[in-house]
């Protein structure tokens, strides 16, 4: 019976239905199901359907985003009985997410936050227009150990630059890898402000990140 459930809630990842969801992870929590089952065999199963689609381009970015926000009302939906059976999914990483200073571009960002979580990250999502010492400033609080930058803008890209400095200034740079994303951002850019890795999709974005922490 169990499979059958898994496989309906992989298929509201995919039509992107938070509702449909939601109802199918109150059902599983009615049915006794463990709640770490129901995220890895059957919502996440989803995402990643979802993921190889639009990395094939046979899906585009609205579905992309609606299959994120189904995933984190699902998430969302499991939490009370994750918590009071004591368990938790395995934290890959903890990722600090920012747009840079000066930039205000936040659906990108948004989006990598939210296939970041689904997959399994801890996500500190600080919004647009971040100070670098902002940036530095949480990674110290939490104890992250990736870091990820979006800019949009060829005049703001620089940050991304600055935020790096920060973080060695700080005595931060050994602890965090630095994840790099935006229209402009290229590999020659990437290699010349010593940022670990980038992304052009939040796809590319999750795997790049999982790389970076051997996950």
């Amino acid at each position: 019976m169990s499979a059958e459930l898994y496989e309906k809630m992989a298929q509201s990842i995919i039509d992107g239905d938070a509702d449909i969801a939601v109802e199918l992870a109150q059902q599983a929590v009615a049915q006794g199901i463990d709640p770490l089952d129901a995220i890895t065999k059957g919502f996440v199963t989803g995402v990643n359907q979802v993921g190889e689609a639009f990395g094939c381009g046979q899906a585009y970015l609205p579905e992309l985003v609606m299959a994120g926000e189904a995933m984190k009302a699902a998430v969302t939906a499991l939490e009370p009985e994750m918590a009071k059976r004591g368990t938790q999914r395995q934290v890959l990483g903890k990722v600090v997410l920012a747009t840079v200073e000066g930039d205000i571009h936040e659906i990108g960002k948004s989006l990598v936050g939210t296939m970041l979580s689904a997959s399994g990250f801890q996500v500190y999502d600080l919004g647009v227009d971040v100070p670098s010492a902002a940036i530095a400033g949480k990674v110290r609080e939490v104890g992250a150990n990736l870091v990820a930058l979006s800019a949009l803008l060829t005049t703001t890209m620089v940050k991304q630059r600055e935020v790096i400095e920060v973080l060695a200034t700080q005595g931060l740079r050994a602890q965090v890898k630095v994840l790099v994303g935006g229209a402009p951002v290229t590999r020659e850019w990437v290699q010349k402000i010593g940022a670990d890795g980038y992304s052009e999709d939040a796809i590319g974005a999750v795997a790049v990140a999982k790389g970076l922490v051997g996950a």
